[in-house]
């Protein structure tokens, strides 16, 4: 006999209950969770790692963007730089070399200015100016002998100093240019003077077209104040301030991403002109220098798209092809299962057809008795038998025929009954049925059987068939259970209003607790030969379709109760 345990541990590994009113959603369900979760666990590394390379190869772009203009503001800031130096260099050689009196020589200045206008070149003019501001000794196009630059705040400041170089501005010449001067002691005489040479910004303006940058790029000199001291491109002349403003002091070149006045991004990459006020500038746009990023860019996500949509199409077809595989596997699995339920049933009912043909024989026999009575007074008289006699004869075969007739349609109502179907039902008049099939074993072993159903108990909605073959194979264990003189007793409660519950219980031996686990199984018996193992777990399969739940509870030595607890109404 086959039992189960109330444990959630004794639940059955696979369902074995002919499926009820299953249809195409579940089969959706299943292919959708298997796109989705076949689709997370393929796609999200393919993404990761895009957006991985993607940033590793921005980085590499950004940085191989970044270096050609660092490379480039700091190769043109160190080559400023050296000009400066190298000219006033040039001028502190020449404080330290020559005597005061022969610079304030208007012809000894001017072999001077010669000399260092053929070595260094961009020298406009040479001048010599007194500690009080005037300009003794003039070298150059311009008459500025007698001028004062006591007011000028480059005085003061190579004063301070001891050199300086100035911004770029016109002054007396009005025209671009900027001083470079040094400050020379005479020592014990007392007092100073300052040697000052003009340098024209055209030197510097050939430097950076020198450059040859494209088009759309554009490189120029500022000051502190952010004043133009070269032209520029696209942001004005020489002393127009720049709509870029001044970018933050750095001793290094540096490289920064900067939105012009027209909103536009830009590269921005500057250096700081040492021990001037001039700092080097170079504006590039970003989509030129990021082109090869573009399109790498692009052909990185085209091949993303082309493998997400050939990983989806592989996924897709994947999915419905398992899907409909396990449809036709479950139809197969289905039409098995109907096919060892029917049997089962069958089975069900050899056992019970000695029972039954004993249960016909004997309307038969009154039937075969009462006919034999009727020919003989027919036979024996020539008048007439008497009619009140043949009429109570023919009545008591009439009765027998229908005794006959209502156990035969029973049997057979009970093994069509397959197909599933939901109708109201009495459940106290469908387990007197059940039990009628049993009535003859139960006579013969001299077993008591009780059913209790309340007066009160609601009608179920449930398939009448489906139910007839549960509690069959459920009261047939208990016969097989119980000795010759047992008990069962067959109790229905209604717990809530939409449940309703058959306890079926046994006096018998009980079932071992080892094989509590193992009840539902398929093809688990303890009959030895004489089980297929089918029979509880097939009802399992039945009361789950149906929407209900079984449990066991049993010790051995103390009996089997079943608990069926069953829906009000049905849930399909």
């Amino acid at each position: 006999m086959s039992r189960s345990s109330p444990d959630k541990s004794a639940a059955p590994p696979s369902n074995l209950g002919i499926p009820k009113g299953e249809g195409s959603s579940r089969y959706r369900r299943l292919w959708w969770f298997s796109v989705v979760f076949t689709a997370l666990v393929s796609l999200t590394p393919l993404v990761i790692m895009t957006l991985v390379n993607f940033y590793q190869y921005e980085r590499t772009f950004t940085a191989e963007m970044i270096q050609p203009i660092a490379g480039l503001t700091s190769t043109s800031g160190r080559f400023i730089t050296d000009f400066l130096v190298e000219r006033r260099a040039a001028l502190s050689y020449v404080v330290r070399r020559e005597p005061y009196e022969d610079l304030c020589d208007p012809a000894k200045l001017g072999r001077v200015f010669r000399d260092m206008k053929e070595s260094f070149g961009g020298l406009v003019d040479l001048g010599v100016i007194d500690s009080d501001g005037s300009q003794r000794s003039y070298v150059g196009p311009f008459s500025l002998e007698g001028k004062n630059y006591r007011e000028q705040d480059w005085f003061h400041d190579v004063y301070v100093r001891g050199a300086h170089v100035s911004d770029v501005f016109t002054g007396y010449r009005g025209l671009p240019h900027f001083v470079i001067a040094v400050r020379k002691d005479l020592g014990e005489e007392g007092g100073f003077y300052i040697l000052r040479a003009t340098i024209d910004t055209e030197v510097l303006d050939r430097h950076i077209k020198s450059l040859n940058l494209r088009p759309s790029s554009d490189a120029f000199l500022i000051n502190r104040q952010g004043v133009l001291q070269t032209p520029s491109r696209y942001y004005g002349g020489i002393l127009e301030p720049c709509p870029i403003g001044t970018p933050p002091f750095s001793t290094d070149a540096e490289v920064l991403e900067v939105t012009d006045k027209h909103g536009d991004p830009k590269i921005l990459g500057y250096a700081y002109i040492e021990q001037s006020p001039f700092i080097f500038v170079v504006l590039k746009q970003p989509g030129q220098v990021m082109q090869s990023w573009v399109r790498l860019r692009s052909y990185v996500l085209w091949l993303l798209g082309a493998s997400v949509a050939l990983i989806l199409a592989v996924i897709l077809f994947g999915s419905s092809y398992l899907v409909n595989r396990i449809r036709e596997a479950d139809a197969r699995r289905n039409m098995a299962l109907h096919k060892i339920s029917y049997a089962n049933k069958m089975a069900s009912i050899g056992r019970m057809a000695a029972g039954v043909a004993h249960e016909i024989n004997n309307p038969l026999a009154i039937v075969n008795e009462n006919a034999g009575l009727l020919k003989d007074l027919v036979a024996m008289r020539d008048e007439p038998p008497d009619r009140k006699r043949l009429l109570s004869i023919a009545d008591a075969v009439l009765k027998s025929v229908e005794r006959a007739s209502t156990i035969t349609h029973r049997l057979l109502g009970f093994a069509k009954r397959m197909d599933p179907a939901v109708d109201r039902i009495p459940l106290g008049q469908l387990l007197e049925e059940v039990l009628s099939f049993q009535g003859r074993e139960a006579e013969y072993r001299n077993i008591t059987v009780n059913l209790v159903v309340p007066d009160d108990l609601p009608m179920i909605e449930s398939d009448r068939g489906q139910l007839q073959q549960v509690f069959l194979n459920i009261l047939s264990n208990a016969f097989a259970a119980v000795d010759d003189g047992g008990q069962i007793d067959v109790l229905v409660e209604q717990e809530t209003d939409d449940t309703v519950t058959v306890i079926i219980r046994d006096n018998g031996p009980g079932i071992p607790e080892h094989d509590l686990p193992h009840i539902f199984e398929p093809f688990f018996s303890t009959k030895g030969d004489y089980g297929t193992g089918l029979g509880l777990s097939i009802t399992y399969g039945i009361i789950e379709n149906l929407g209900g739940r079984i449990e066991v509870r049993s010790k051995p030595g103390d009996g089997a109760t079943f608990l069926v607890r069953l829906p009000v109404r049905s849930r399909s």
